[in-house]
């Protein structure tokens, strides 16, 4: 969908065609720009855990240390969940070829390890006697979630510092949450799969084909309306929501018109998630009455 923005934002209807060539580009740089921030997301999370065993190491170096400085609880360091992640080959290549540890600003990471320790959730997490999976990735989420996304300084520095972060955060927010959910298929060195790959350049391609025939659908559902007045992103998912519903017969339609559903309320205005809705159910409609929508069920590659 950002893809699509920046290429009808910065392009002339007879220069669409050309533009795709363009679009190809912009796609894969966004993705590889999004994988970055998202990388470089768990990669923060990760280094406040590690900051243990740096903690333990100067405070144990004083001149005069105290018992307390002697005696520093660096558990976390060895945290199982992300050990896990560590172990990952692929994260491990991804984070040296993009040179992401770069990015992390290690005062920031300090920062957030003092917060870290004076936190309830971490005085409960290091007096666990023994190791517990949902334990051990509840606070690395509870690093990510409380500590970094709720941190408006920090989100500032991000958007100073982290190249489109202020355009992907909400893309790095539901990646974090899907990596909590399960992290063990993750390739940190391609996004998407080839699959979803060609499916993205594919639909990118068919939105900006059948731009004329979408909005010739459109238009007549726009009763109260003015379709130049519709928010460009609004007119775009309605175009690619036509387009899976057309040209894609392996997604069902109400998975296409939950998901445009989802994204304009997340990328656009309060009412436009509504607003999707009505229109590409009413769309919807008029093609099954006259015989255009062809679906077929989805072969699962063994």
């Amino acid at each position: 969908m950002q893809t699509l923005y920046t290429v009808y934002s910065t392009t002339e209807a007879g220069e669409r065609e050309a533009s795709k060539k363009i679009g190809t580009g912009i796609l894969n740089e966004k993705l590889n720009r999004a994988l970055d921030l998202f990388t470089t997301s768990i990669l923060y999370a990760f280094r406040v855990a590690q900051y243990s065993e740096t903690d333990a190491r100067l405070r144990g170096s004083k001149y005069l240390p105290t018992p307390e400085d002697l005696n520093v609880n660096t558990k976390i360091a060895a945290n199982e969940f992300m050990w896990q992640v560590l172990s990952n080959q692929t994260f491990a290549e991804k984070v040296k070829d993009a040179k992401l540890d770069f990015l992390v600003d290690e005062e920031w990471i300090k920062k957030l390890y003092q917060q870290l320790v004076k936190s309830a959730e971490y005085q409960a997490y290091i007096n666990e006697q023994s190791r517990i999976p949902a334990s051990e990735k509840a606070i690395i989420q509870y690093i990510w979630e409380k500590l970094i996304l709720e941190n408006e300084s920090l989100q500032e520095h991000f958007t100073e510092e982290l190249q489109g972060w202020e355009d992907d955060k909400e893309m790095i927010v539901v990646l974090m949450q899907n990596f909590f959910k399960s992290n063990s298929k993750i390739n940190y060195l391609s996004l998407l799969s080839t699959e979803k790959r060609e499916y993205a350049h594919e639909l990118m391609r068919t939105v900006i084909d059948k731009e004329e025939y979408c909005n010739e659908l459109i238009e007549p559902k726009l009763k109260n309306w003015d379709s130049e007045r519709v928010a460009l992103i609004d007119l775009l998912l309605l175009r690619m929501g036509i387009c899976e519903l057309l040209f894609f017969p392996t997604i069902p339609t109400k998975v296409t018109i939950n998901e445009y559903i989802e994204v304009a309320k997340l990328y656009s205005t309060p009412q436009s998630g509504q607003f999707v809705n009505g229109v590409l159910d009413n769309i919807l409609k008029d093609l099954e009455k006259t015989n255009q929508i062809n679906k077929q069920e989805r072969v699962r590659k063994s």
